[in-house]
């Protein structure tokens, strides 16, 4: 399996088919800074590109004040402050604006959120993806009971984590939102329509929000991705298409990737903020931000990056919202000491790197509080692509798996994912992209079962409520006498399957 940029949407090409324990540097809500900020140089370079950055400061209002002065005097021009969480967003042609505005009193870090100049990037990677065929359609309506959307027969899935059983209990609350951070989401398909919660959705490419009607979508040409998940946790039970985990709650959606398929950090960034503000319950992330797989805290831009997601996850944590994020295509085994790296920085000339996991993060899905989920194919095994981890991985469920590998029973055919695309299509995906959603739909069935439960009680209940799973050892998924993966852990918890997997059913009779 070549290792596609495309990791970086959790979805892969298949054939037909650690906590963060430094501190933040944050003063108490509302306290001001007793330094003024440094002296900028009199005369500043502007010759070099025009890049994006992130400046993390101290909290406080005083602060923030002065050291947009100092920005300014640096060579830079503000986009956006988010002063909640002391995170600005700025632009800059001054080469040497980062290692200036370090030096800044109340800057606790800075960086740059790119290596190729603004809007100058482009992507030539391969999205899975199989459209539905009309036969597919056609016998599978044929055998779909009353109970059943007509696509549902295909969806393996939902019996995989009983979420079809679930159905007959609850279809989840519409006083839950999801918010899908991804590429965008087609609100007119008919499997969406219903349930898509506008005010909570947004275009934060630029790192700015734009609530303009229809920004949130994806745009001629742009990826299906986002669409895709939207439709594995809440596609409509009503008759037409597929059914999601959670087809009676609202899904939002929250655009963080450019037009050449990148996920920036400030895009990011105003995308869980946004969330957060909106007062959505569970955000499902599967993508990395790029530009590179593992963000490594010895290097000053880097740390930036980790510094102002991690500060973005914990205010939605803290504003009530579940974050659930994909593990990663990889094959990589993130509680190893040492991984090679030589996808990183993709939006430019990638390097070779040995990186520690522990140490070089893969955001957001191992950020402090995150739900980090690895993929499962038609069989119950770890998907032959999925990353895993003793102690990182928290929770398992249904991404897909090449059908040689992890044939489904029928009268399902592929072993990959079906969800909606847009113009109102559906087709197949395999990826840890869409073991998140399934997670996501499970979260959102238990906080509409529990609507005053906090993040931590929700995430409790997931991980007591998932079914356990014991290591699959020797693990050879294609049969050729090759050990692919080594699980290490017990049957409660290990690093293939994480606390086990997800229980839609579980969600909604506790």
């Amino acid at each position: 399996m070549a290792h596609l940029r495309s990791k970086r949407r959790r979805a892969i090409a298949l054939p037909a088919g650690l906590a963060l324990t430094a501190s933040l540097g944050f003063l108490p809500a509302g306290a001001a800074s007793a330094a003024t900020p440094a002296e900028a140089p009199a005369v500043v370079a502007a010759d070099g590109p025009r890049l994006s950055y992130v400046v993390n400061v101290k909290s406080g209002s005083h602060t923030a004040k002065s050291v947009k002065r100092a920005i300014a005097s640096a060579g830079g021009s503000v986009v956006i402050a988010y002063d909640q969480i002391g995170v600005i967003v700025v632009h800059s042609q001054n080469p040497a604006f980062a290692a200036q505005i370090r030096q800044v009193a109340g800057v606790v870090s800075a960086g740059a959120t790119r290596t190729a100049p603004l809007a100058s990037a482009t992507d030539t990677s391969i999205e899975s993806e199989r459209p539905l065929t009309a036969q597919e359609a056609k016998s599978a309506a044929a055998v779909a009971d009353d109970a059943q959307d007509p696509l549902e027969p295909l969806q393996w899935s939902l019996p995989a984590i009983k979420a079809d059983q679930a159905h007959k209990r609850s279809l989840g609350s519409k006083k839950v939102t999801v918010a899908v951070l991804d590429t965008g989401v087609d609100d007119t398909h008919p499997d969406l329509a219903p349930n898509f919660d506008q005010g909570a959705s947004a275009n934060c490419v630029t790192g700015k929000p734009d609530t303009t009607a229809g920004s949130w979508r994806p745009g001629v040409g742009e990826s299906d991705h986002g669409t895709h998940v939207a439709g594995t946790i809440a596609a409509a039970k009503n008759g037409v298409g597929v059914t999601g985990v959670a087809p009676g709650v609202k899904v939002s959606g929250i655009k963080v990737s450019t037009t050449a398929g990148f996920f920036y950090t400030e895009s990011v960034v105003c995308g869980f903020v946004w969330a957060a503000e909106r007062g959505v319950e569970v955000t499902n992330n599967s993508y990395y931000v790029d530009p590179w797989l593992f963000n490594c805290k010895n290097d000053p831009d880097q740390k930036a990056l980790v510094e102002a997601i991690t500060r973005a996850t914990r205010y939605a944590e803290r504003k009530g919202a579940v974050n659930v994020a994909a593990a990663g295509n990889s094959r990589t085994d993130l509680a190893s000491k040492e991984v090679a790296d030589n996808t990183s920085p993709n939006d430019t000339t990638p390097v070779d790197r040995l990186i520690n996991p522990s140490e070089c993060l893969d955001i957001p899905t191992q950020l402090p509080g995150v739900v980090t989920t690895s993929s499962l194919g038609a069989k119950g095994l770890k998907s032959s692509f999925s990353n895993y981890g003793n102690g990182v991985v928290d929770i398992s469920a249904p991404g897909g798996d090449g059908t040689a590998f992890q044939k489904p029973e029928a009268p399902a055919t592929d072993g990959r994912i079906l969800s909606t695309l847009p113009n109102n299509k559906y087709g197949y995906k395999a990826g840890t992209s869409m073991a998140s959603p399934h997670v996501a739909g499970v979260v959102a069935l238990i906080k509409s079962k529990h609507p005053h439960a906090s993040p931590a009680a929700v995430k409790a209940l997931l991980y007591a409520g998932a079914d356990n799973r014991a290591c699959t050892n020797p693990y050879d998924i294609n049969g050729d006498g090759v050990i692919d993966a080594v699980c290490a852990g017990g049957k409660g918890k290990n690093g293939f399957y994480g606390e086990g997997v997800a229980d839609a059913l579980d969600a909604v009779r506790r």
